[in-house]
């Protein structure tokens, strides 16, 4: 299968990086390629762009797309929680500017067997790196109810979160739930008829979230990878972070919140004891995708960007 994938406010983004000519810029989250071709448009020959994916088929599909530009490309295969091994391995100390379009690709879900769409049939994976020892597979039939209860409501602000771990555990307990459909079946028979008549979407989407973050540590990783991104950008070098759900956004919204105040210390203490300073300003409030964005790409929808430059 081709790797399709629209990469969402790419306009935006770049505009929000504000690209010099002869930068260092590291796509965090290359995906197809979408806005590091953007990325290397702007760059000139003396320009550098590091991207960095744990998707063997993104990786691929980009450096194909990525053949034609002059600036100096370094295609990492990696994860990029581990940024700060990446910058050294590629003898970057400080860059102008780190993006990070965090979720799942197009490419992803629709590709049968990766496992990620309650509305394909296909087995039980949603690793976004395949070479990875955990798979839902593993969370859905290993897990224990208290566990996938929890994860449900963390992840997925799955209001029957309770009444579809038991019935998976039910299921399991006959036997394994080995494709998407089989769990889509158990989340159904978890939920009322009349409830599931009555949802915003598919009675399955949040269950499904809640898995593919468990599976990736989507969540767990933002934070230390965010700051180790503002600790490597140079003066005046912009960071921006696209999300697609409100779990993503409300860390990346803290961090940059913690990152761009002074004092942090409680407010009941008389004076300053932790000496912090703030590293970053806030470029505005997140962004959002146009309407002609939405109109054409109608997973745009959930899509936030947030941008900061470093002080």
């Amino acid at each position: 299968m081709e790797f399709n994938h629209i990469s969402v406010m790419q306009n935006e983004a770049i505009t929000g990086l504000s690209i010099k000519h002869s930068g260092t810029y590291v796509d965090c989250t290359l995906g197809g390629g979408g806005h590091s071709c953007r990325i290397a448009e702007a760059l000139g020959p003396d320009g550098t762009l590091i991207g960095i994916d744990q998707d063997t088929a993104a990786i691929e599909a980009a450096s194909q797309r990525l053949e034609k530009f002059s600036c100096k490309i370094q295609i990492v295969h990696d994860n990029f929680s581990h940024l700060e091994n990446i910058l050294q391995r590629c003898q970057i100390e400080k860059a102008d500017g780190f993006l990070f379009d965090l979720g799942v690709s197009s490419y992803q879900i629709d590709t049968q067997d990766r496992g990620f769409s309650y509305m394909h049939d296909g087995k039980l994976d949603m690793r976004m790196d395949q070479g990875a020892r955990l798979s839902a597979y593993d969370i859905v039939n290993g897990y224990s109810a208290q566990d996938l209860e929890r994860i449900f409501k963390d992840y997925g602000e799955e209001r029957w979160a309770r009444r579809i771990a038991s019935i998976i555990v039910e299921r399991r307990n006959i036997a394994p739930l080995e494709t998407t459909f089989d769990l889509v079946d158990a989340v159904q028979r978890a939920i009322p008829l009349p409830v599931r008549r009555k949802m915003n979407g598919h009675p399955a989407k949040r269950v499904f979230q809640a898995i593919r973050i468990e599976v990736n540590n989507e969540l767990g990783i933002i934070k230390d990878t965010l700051q180790a991104a503002i600790r490597h950008l140079k003066p005046g070098g912009r960071i921006a972070v696209i999300t697609f759900h409100s779990l993503e956004d409300r860390i990346v919204k803290k961090t940059f919140r913690q990152e761009a105040q002074g004092c942090i210390c409680p407010p009941d203490l008389p004076v300053c004891a932790c000496g912090h300073k703030p590293s970053i300003r806030l470029c505005g409030k997140a962004i959002l995708p146009s309407e002609q964005e939405l109109c054409d790409n109608s997973r745009a929808a959930s899509a936030k960007l947030r941008i900061a430059e470093k002080i």
